[in-house]
């Protein structure tokens, strides 16, 4: 029998990884484990990524969108397991990559820094800056043959309703996403948050309907983890008709694997020649720059000889 939670929502509540900031990523379900779902709070990540890539107010929207996307699907993620999402777009953007694993790391790029923007932005409305495109999800399941990778044609122009599509189209999953990160006045991030909501095997059409409805009339998530709404507290409030269970928690950072010695060993791949090339060549010191965190690895000539 499930005990109560503090926080008046039932259900285990196992903890892994480490959290920057107090970020959290909650699962949970409702509607007697019919609807799956996730809620996640991210802005120290989504802080951390911004201060990391030196990025402005469209950049810092648009890849804080595809982290929390990102971090919402690795929810049922375990061990060893990773998932990536890319999208490869037409229009300014011209696309960008997250990546999130179990441990609740959570990084990602864009691949045109900065956005041409040719007038002021009045809205948020991301549609011109995607332009046709395509979303890619590969997920990395640890002792699988090989990894899974699902791809589709963006339909809206909006990475919440694109991936919702992905969902629906390569899984057969009705999904829900809703992506959120608010700024103050001043362009600074004062809240970030994600929430995704899945209908299992068996949910009821008009269920399906209700939830759509119900994320739709949800406050901007971003706003509400701005005020110090915790992830418990928005689902027990949110979904109190629909007795939410929460099932699992992780803390979340932007986090990045790269080290020197993976970057010595990407290298040393490029061959005797071209290595001996650089080594007499350079320009010294040569700079190798991580993409997915932006941190500068640098080598002397002498150390380029070594490796040579």
């Amino acid at each position: 029998m499930a005990k109560p939670a503090k926080d008046g929502v039932t259900g285990k509540e196992p903890s892994t990884g480490q959290d920057d900031g107090g970020d959290q990523l909650l699962g949970f379900m409702l509607a007697g484990d019919t609807v799956r779902g996730a809620l996640l709070s991210g802005t120290a990540m989504v802080k951390k990524m911004r201060a990391s890539h030196g990025l402005g107010i469209l950049e810092t929207l648009i890849l804080g969108h595809g982290l929390l996307a990102a971090g919402l699907m690795s929810t049922g993620l375990k061990g060893r397991d990773y998932l990536s999402v890319k999208v490869e777009c037409s229009g300014p953007v011209k696309g960008l990559v997250a990546e999130a694993n179990a441990c609740g790391q959570i990084r990602g790029y864009l691949k045109n820094v900065p956005i041409p923007v040719d007038k002021p932005l009045d809205s948020f409305d991301l549609r011109p800056f995607f332009g046709a495109g395509f979303i890619t999800v590969t997920k990395h399941i640890e002792g699988a043959r090989r990894p899974y990778e699902g791809r589709v044609m963006m339909a809206y122009g909006s990475l919440a309703k694109d991936l919702a599509y992905y969902y629906l189209t390569s899984e057969q999953i009705p999904t829900a996403f809703n992506l959120s990160v608010k700024f103050d006045r001043e362009g600074e991030v004062e809240g970030a948050g994600g929430l995704l909501l899945q209908a299992m095997p068996g949910a009821e059409p008009e269920l399906v309907a209700r939830l759509e409805a119900m994320v739709a009339d949800m406050p901007s998530l971003g706003k509400e983890v701005a005020g110090g709404r915790r992830p418990e507290d928005m689902v027990g409030e949110a979904f109190k008709a629909l007795k939410p269970k929460i099932v699992s928690r992780r803390g979340i950072s932007f986090a990045c694997q790269c080290n020197r010695e993976r970057v010595r060993a990407m290298l040393a791949m490029l061959g005797a020649e071209q290595l001996r090339d650089l080594a007499e060549n350079g320009p010294f010191p040569v700079v190798v720059r991580c993409h997915f965190c932006n941190k500068a690895y640098s080598f002397s000539k002498q150390q380029l000889r070594e490796m040579v």
